[in-house]
């Protein structure tokens, strides 16, 4: 019997990984040369790829709660999650045929109401089960930077090859595909229950985890919009569509061993140093990318991403379950990914977009570097109980 259930765990497992892999493949196969099909091949000017490309964090904070709802409602959290990859994917084909603004406006709206369900509906049911079987949940979360980061060098040759429209055919084909394994995954799991009321007024209580809100959004704000930018930035320095697969694959690449040693990186230096490293590492590689430096450094320097953000992600959630009361964790957890993954990636997407109209894309580079360092700057001051390592 105990033969059995190993059995199936490990294929539930297969399935988890299998899901994550090929949800972030669509993700990297679409939204990396997303901004420079929009201006290579529509013509859209800095400002209007900048506000098409900040759509979709803004409908994520709006858009999350909804499908939240919808979850606990019918309690068939993947039945709502396969739902939604189906929707991902038809809408991100539909992108394909936009010839105006206007309509790309709108169907990046749809778009992204669809895509704000998958990554948290997914992590819901994926942490249900790794709280229940007492696996570790970056064993399986790490598949995701892994399928992010081939996707781009796939796609990527693929679009040199071809044309740059295959993009949005890879998108809707792997997104299908993972709809397919979403309606195998788990379904015996219960939503999060979160309740913003009571947890905002427990939580505006603690001045440390406020001021740590502030730099969830200065570090992790600069962080996704560079998934924007960064295609945009080897292609001016004469990178090409193959070298943005490449300085992909090498950035995103670099999170999955950071992100399956954090743990044991964050137990032996203390949660604060690590937070603090993180932070400085991102943003000297915001500096140095100002400095337009040859493509050679670029590609040499993109491990920097995996510090930054294999660190400062689970060292980030572990702080913030620290810092909250019990009572109000989830929703703790809840603003703070609002907070980095909603704000900060809408403010950095779209004022990046007018930076780079009016000055240039390494301007926009500065401006994120100069973020990155006051948040460094105010994490010097908040406390951060050393305990929590160890926790």
């Amino acid at each position: 019997m105990e033969h059995l259930v190993s059995r199936e765990q490990r294929g539930t497992q297969l399935s988890f990984s299998l899901f994550y892999f090929l949800v972030f493949f669509g993700f990297g196969a679409l939204f990396p040369l997303l901004s420079v099909y929009l201006k290579d091949n529509v013509g859209l000017t800095g400002s209007q790829i900048g506000m098409i490309m900040s759509i979709n964090p803004i409908v994520m904070l709006f858009a999350q709660p909804l499908w939240g709802m919808l979850s606990d409602t019918t309690r068939k959290p993947t039945a709502v999650l396969t739902a939604a990859l189906i929707g991902t994917g038809i809408t991100g084909i539909i992108f394909s045929m936009g010839e105006s603004f206007s309509f790309f406006v709108s169907i990046a709206i749809l778009l992204a109401f669809f895509q704000s369900a998958i990554v948290p509906v997914s992590d819901s049911i994926s942490m249900s089960y790794v709280q229940r079987t007492n696996t570790a949940y970056g064993s399986l979360r790490l598949w995701g930077a892994i399928g992010f980061a081939v996707s781009v060098l796939v796609v990527g040759k693929l679009s040199e090859t071809f044309q740059l429209t295959v993009i949005f055919y890879a998108f809707t084909f792997v997104l299908l595909a993972g709809a397919i394994v979403a309606a195998r995954l788990p379904r015996d799991n219960e939503s999060l229950k979160v309740s913003l009321k009571d947890g905002f007024r427990e939580l505006g209580k603690l001045p440390s985890y406020l001021l740590f809100l502030v730099v969830t959004f200065l570090v992790l704000g600069p962080i996704l919009a560079n998934n924007i930018y960064f295609g945009l930035f080897i292609d001016e320095i004469g990178g090409g569509l193959a070298g943005i697969g490449i300085a992909f694959l090498f950035a995103t690449g670099s999170e999955a061993p950071f992100m399956k040693f954090a743990s044991s990186w964050i137990t032996r230096l203390g949660m604060k140093r690590i937070l603090l490293m993180a932070v400085f590492i991102s943003a000297a590689r915001w500096f140095l990318y100002f400095l337009e430096p040859p493509l050679a450094v670029v590609y040499a320097t993109t491990f920097a991403q995996g510090f930054s953000v294999g660190l400062f992600i689970p060292a980030a959630l572990l702080h913030v379950k620290n810092t909250a009361p019990a009572e109000v964790g989830a929703t703790a957890i809840s603003i703070y990914s609002a907070a980095g993954n909603g704000l900060g990636n809408w403010f950095c997407t779209f004022f990046g977009g007018i930076i780079m109209e009016a000055l240039s894309i390494l301007h926009v580079y500065l401006f994120f570097g100069c973020m990155t360092l006051l948040a460094f700057l105010i994490l010097c001051f908040i406390r951060i109980d050393s305990r929590a390592a160890a926790s």
